[in-house]
């Protein structure tokens, strides 16, 4: 509860500070990526104004999972730094023997590896900092796990990059 009252917080002081910004494209970010299933290194990749390429290897206990996803920009609420977005891909991966965690459930224990395969979703918000070359970035990620599941989950995630 703590993580979202702070996710919360800051994506609020987001919205009151890009009212009296300037825009500032990119088009190349790396950064990191902190979600409820992994946390790892993302890169973007807009391939032109409104279209990007986001891949994240997550690092999970006893695990590790690709996700490549096409996404679509667009200005939030007429503020030219505020992009909202959304987009679709699919994700491949493994887990080792131990306790796979799906958010918002229940803790399941398994007693051998899984290949983990699936369909991605995503749906955010992220700003760009005026003069500077850093973005933050919130987002829900929903997933369907074919492999292990069928089971559908919707997990938060949170971006930090650094632009160029």
């Amino acid at each position: 509860m703590k993580k979202f009252t702070f996710t919360a917080l800051l994506l609020t002081a987001f919205l009151f500070a890009a009212n009296r910004l300037q825009a500032q494209d990119y088009k190349t970010a790396v950064g990191l990526k902190f979600g409820a299933y992994e946390n790892g290194p993302s890169v973007k990749y807009f391939m032109n104004s409104t279209t990007a390429l986001e891949g994240i290897l997550g690092i999970r206990s006893h695990g590790v999972v690709i996700t490549g996803l096409y996404e679509l920009h667009q200005t939030a609420f007429n503020t030219p730094l505020l992009k909202f977005y959304y987009g679709f891909g699919a994700h491949l991966g493994s887990v080792g023997k131990g306790v796979y965690k799906r958010f918002g459930s229940d803790d399941n224990v398994y007693n051998d590896s899984h290949i983990l395969l699936g369909a991605d979703g995503v749906l955010g918000l992220e700003y760009k900092l005026p003069d500077a070359p850093f973005a933050f970035s919130l987002d829900l990620n929903p997933r369907l796990e074919l492999a292990t599941g069928p089971f559908f989950d919707l997990a938060p995630g949170l971006g930090l990059k650094y632009t160029f």
